[in-house]
């Protein structure tokens, strides 16, 4: 399988979208109806969330080096039955306790079946081939929310949040599953150059990165990645209050708002477009400074809003790029998955406490104070990916 298969990617691109609309997008329309029905608080609701996200992250390590064992195949059909289970259980949940179960079983669903598992399947199926793959994939889940939140809607409308959660589960069940599992290649066509290997640190792959600069590239990166996700997790929950702060209302809050979406697609694009001409390290690059430059002008109160989450949004889209491709030009193929799940553990891990935190923050200190903790920390990620490229120095194309 010298090139990666259109079929292979348009499946994980249907899949991806499905899950990320009935797991991480899903509290954006169900959380008030949740709360209003059962009279549980609208933070125990939301929070369900957060309790998702510290499984994903617990179980991230082991998720990879499944995929580098097994191939992407069974963890993926795990995740189909995971979050099917999850949000069957949800559905049923008529304590809180149950409803926070339900979120506990789909987070280790989200853990294997999210963007981090996909691109480790990729990586294990294409090694070194699987930078357009990874690309295309993230073009396909931004329009998660876009297909997944007007369903949503109309699911709660027509069926109650109970019938939407039993809705996805079914689609989990009777789509994604058999898409994985039928679709899917199995480990027997994996690439021999994507082989595991015994230490995903510690094993090179040609032209890539060894001994301490191999490990030293490694925490600089999760560290990056770790700092970045803290800021999307903040923005991404608590962007409507720190708008307000500007002092817009909520209406003229959504408009600048609704801009990070198409921005990331677009920003996405642009890099599928040419991103073969240049080292991933240079994606990276671009995403911190792009995703710096958009929160410093939020800080300043820059006149133009829209301008600064456009680059805020371009930024972060080109970032989730990066997160998958640079790590496979940094140390190769071998052990790819099993390294991209010991990457996407402390990620997940600050998007789970993050927006909690921040509230935290911006109720003590304000809207002002949490800008300029995100400012500092999106600014400290520009250092270190120039760290990072003094570590590794990558030039040319890959």
């Amino acid at each position: 399988m010298s090139n990666p298969s259109s079929v292979v990617i348009t499946t994980l691109g249907i899949t991806q979208i499905l899950a990320w609309g009935c797991s991480f997008y899903l509290p954006a329309v169900l959380a008030r109806p949740i709360a209003d029905d059962t009279g549980w608080s609208l933070g125990w609701v939301v929070g369900g969330l957060s309790v998702g996200l510290l499984a994903a992250g617990l179980v991230a390590p082991r998720v990879g080096r499944t995929i580098d064992a097994k191939g992407g195949r069974p963890v993926l059909v795990a995740s189909s039955i995971l979050l099917g289970s999850g949000l069957a259980t949800l559905a049923l949940a008529h304590s809180l306790p149950v409803y926070l179960m339900a979120w506990l079983l789909m987070g280790v669903g989200m853990g294997a079946g999210l963007y981090d598992a996909a691109f480790a399947t990729l990586g294990r199926l294409y090694g070194k081939d699987a930078r357009r793959a990874i690309t295309t994939l993230t073009l396909w889940g931004g329009f998660a929310s876009t297909v997944c939140w007007p369903l949503s809607a109309w699911l709660v409308e027509h069926f109650g949040w109970r019938g939407a959660c039993a809705t996805y589960a079914a689609i989990q069940i009777l789509v994604s599953l058999p898409l994985h599992a039928f679709v899917l290649p199995g480990v027997s066509t994996v690439r021999p150059d994507a082989k595991p290997s015994g230490n995903p640190i510690e094993a090179p792959a040609p032209q890539t990165l060894t001994g301490a600069k191999r490990n030293r590239a490694f925490l600089l990166l999760a560290t990056v990645l770790t700092l970045g996700a803290v800021t999307a997790s903040m923005i991404g929950v608590h962007l409507l209050t720190l708008l307000q702060a500007r002092g817009l209302d909520l209406a003229a809050a959504v408009a600048p708002g609704a801009l990070v979406g198409p921005s990331q697609v677009g920003a996405r694009v642009v890099e599928m477009a040419f991103g073969r001409y240049y080292h991933p390290i240079w994606t990276m690059v671009a995403s911190v400074a792009l995703v710096a430059g958009g929160v410093v002008l939020l800080v300043v109160g820059f006149p133009i809003l829209a301008l600064a989450l456009a680059f805020y949004g371009a930024g972060n889209g080109i970032g989730s790029i990066a997160k998958g491709t640079l790590p496979l030009a940094l140390f190769g193929p071998f052990g790819y998955a099993s390294l991209m799940g010991r990457l996407a553990m402390p990620s997940l891990l600050a998007q789970a406490l993050s927006p909690f935190l921040g509230a935290i923050l911006i109720e003590w200190s304000g809207p002002a104070a949490a800008l300029g903790l995100l400012a500092g920390l999106a600014c400290l990620n520009i250092g270190l990916v120039g760290l990072l490229w003094l570590t590794s120095r990558p030039f040319g194309p890959t």
